[in-house]
């Protein structure tokens, strides 16, 4: 951001959008945080953030999270750009975001998204998320299987 300080909201969100597979919403976060928005601190914790949540989202997205945090504890729960995410470290392993008709998740890759293309036949997939139903069963084995493969991702760039 700090190279596209003197160009104009338009140009850094297009700048991020066609150089870095933003989505429009995504970027738009990184510029208003970069120009010292503090809109971007909309929820505290992960249970302000749960509270504003629809109780069938908010289940499926505490059952998502506890799949994952079950076998990796070590992850921490977080609140980045007003939506939950596990990290680990300083990196993003898992993130989640809901829409009034859907749930997304990403694992932070392409490379992993790629990876599980077989697996997520029958699922929404965008570039770089996973949209599910509100009320979607959640499936363990996938998360947890994901999540395994960032995490693999995120060990491989800190040893190189």
């Amino acid at each position: 951001m700090a190279e596209l300080i003197d160009q104009k909201y338009p140009e850094q969100i297009a700048h991020l959008r066609e150089n870095y597979g933003f989505t429009q919403t995504h970027a738009n976060a990184l510029v208003m945080y970069s120009r010292g928005s503090n809109s971007s601190k909309r929820f505290a914790t992960p249970a302000k953030y749960f509270q504003s949540l629809d109780p069938a989202q908010a289940k499926t997205i505490k059952a998502m999270f506890s799949a994952i945090t079950t076998k990796y504890p070590e992850l921490k729960l977080v609140i980045a750009w007003n939506q939950p995410m596990l990290t680990f470290g300083k990196h993003y392993v898992f993130g989640v975001s809901a829409a009034k008709k859907h749930i997304s998740f990403a694992p932070w890759s392409t490379d992993v998204i790629e990876k599980f293309t077989a697996k997520l036949k029958d699922y929404d997939v965008k570039k770089k998320t996973i949209s599910v139903s509100n009320d979607w069963k959640v499936d363990e084995k996938l998360l947890q299987a994901m999540v395994k493969a960032r995490l693999l991702e995120i060990e491989e760039l800190t040893n190189s």
